[in-house]
């Protein structure tokens, strides 16, 4: 597996790999289809608005952050429908205050500690519909519309969160797609549950919800399972469900999707928390490990240039580029080739394009931009002017660099070493989700609708 996209000679390989598996036409997982939030051979547009270039606009039932996938030409989606169908709490329950924490959470892992603090909420009463959705990409028609499981949650979510935040995977035969806490469904592309694994209940950092999303390594699902009760690391039979290898994990809650990478031979699902971690993917083994990053780690890790980019910024900042080969605790060893800590980012993962490294500062639309290879500073926490807010992570296609913002701006960059804006573009939704750039689309999930961007000469 290439872990890079350099905008030098390198490209062609990585372009030839990406023609052979129809690469620009797929983005089968978070983050595309080599786990960079890059679609090397895409190429959607640079301007848009509510009246241009919109190829279709639809409403998207309930709510989520998940961002889409693709696979030839279809759509899928995970969402959320709260219904008005109650269950009445115990009287005791509904009497009882919720607990004070502070304004993000406690400093310490708590183990089956109260819930509740800033952002958590009460505990749901209405029944919740957890749902997948299948779209024509063509069109925008809904081709089928399943609810795999009906229940109440038994925790609630951040203010600005969801009941479902990650995003299914493909293979290209089989959809999995995983709601944490409510299961992991194998379906086909009919809708239909081939197989189903329930994990059991979550308990989050001040029930802010969950958010991750399984990753595919060959014929098995790996799956990261941290939280404030018995943390775990689960590799599953693609084809089954059956449980091929559990490992015990021991962090506060974490958000980051695992991201499998090859070296020498060797697949490796690499998981960032507290610790970064690199797993076997066919045994579980840790094949190395680095401490360093911050509480509520969210970001995913990024690589290339040999390198695994790790990145973290609630309560403090971190990034560590750590060398992919790495054997053992390599924490403050020469394996760690440089680090950082200032502007990093607590909700969006970075962007690896060529030799730069771009990631955003804490929420905000403050742009850094490091050398990859040598973390040597280009750009640090630049304003992207008419942008504020930003949860959704930075992608490219076709040599441009695409930035959300939470209130429907957009920012088109040239990459590069220095900050220039090629097109700002403004649409009537709020957006979480990361754009997916396709063929010659680009899909942008907001809260409440899906739009399809392409050149439509308008």
């Amino acid at each position: 597996m290439k872990t890079g996209y350099l905008l030098t000679a390198f490209s062609f390989t990585l372009a030839a790999a990406a023609a052979d598996l129809n690469r620009d036409e797929q983005w089968p997982q978070w983050r595309g289809p080599l786990a960079l939030g890059v679609a090397p051979l895409a190429s959607p547009p640079t301007e848009w608005s509510e009246t241009k270039n919109v190829k279709w606009k639809v409403a998207i039932p309930g709510s989520g952050t998940a961002t889409p996938i693709v696979w030839g030409n279809r759509i899928f989606i995970q969402t959320a429908v709260v219904t008005d169908k109650k269950v009445e709490a115990p009287a005791a329950a509904r009497t009882e205050a919720p607990p004070t924490a502070p304004a993000e959470g406690p400093a310490g892992k708590r183990k089956g500690g109260p819930r509740g603090g800033f952002g958590g909420g009460e505990k749901p009463a209405n029944i919740v519909q957890f749902v997948v959705l299948c779209l024509d990409r063509g069109t925008g028609r809904t081709l089928w519309q399943k609810v795999v499981r009906e229940q109440v949650p038994h925790e609630g979510h951040h203010q600005t969160h969801g009941f479902a935040s990650g995003s299914p995977v493909t293979d290209g035969k089989t959809l999995y797609a995983y709601f944490g806490s409510r299961g992991l469904y194998a379906m086909d592309f009919e809708g239909n549950v081939k197989w189903e694994v329930d994990l059991g209940d979550q308990q989050t950092r001040n029930s802010f919800g969950e958010g991750t999303s399984p990753a595919l390594a060959g014929d098995r699902l790996i799956i990261n399972w941290d939280h404030e009760g018995e943390d775990f690391v689960v590799a599953l039979d693609k084809a089954t469900g059956k449980e091929l290898w559990r490992k015990t994990r021991e962090e506060k809650t974490s958000w980051a999707t695992p991201v499998i990478l090859e070296h020498e031979g060797v697949m490796q699902a690499v998981i960032n928390a507290g610790v970064t971690r690199s797993y076997d993917v066919k045994t579980g083994a840790v094949i190395w490990e680095c401490g360093g990053q911050t509480e509520n780690v969210i970001p995913s890790v990024v690589s290339g240039h040999g390198l695994v980019f790790a990145m973290s910024g609630f309560r403090g900042n971190a990034v560590n580029a750590i060398k992919i080969g790495a054997k053992g605790n390599v924490a403050g060893t020469d394996a760690v080739v440089w680090t950082h800590n200032k502007g990093t980012p607590y909700v969006p993962s970075p962007l690896l394009l060529g030799n730069e490294l771009y990631f955003f500062s804490a929420n905000t639309a403050r742009l850094s931009i490091f050398d990859a290879r040598t973390g040597t500073r280009h750009v640090e926490a630049a304003r992207i002017e008419g942008m504020n807010d930003v949860y959704a992570s930075p992608v490219a296609a076709n040599g441009k660099i695409y930035l959300t913002g939470r209130d429907g701006s957009f920012a088109v960059l040239k990459p590069g070493t220095t900050v220039e804006i090629l097109a700002k573009n403004k649409l009537d939704d709020s957006f979480d989700a990361t754009p997916v750039p396709v063929g010659k689309e680009l899909l942008l999930r907001g809260q409440k609708h899906l739009y399809c961007i392409v050149e439509t000469g308008s």
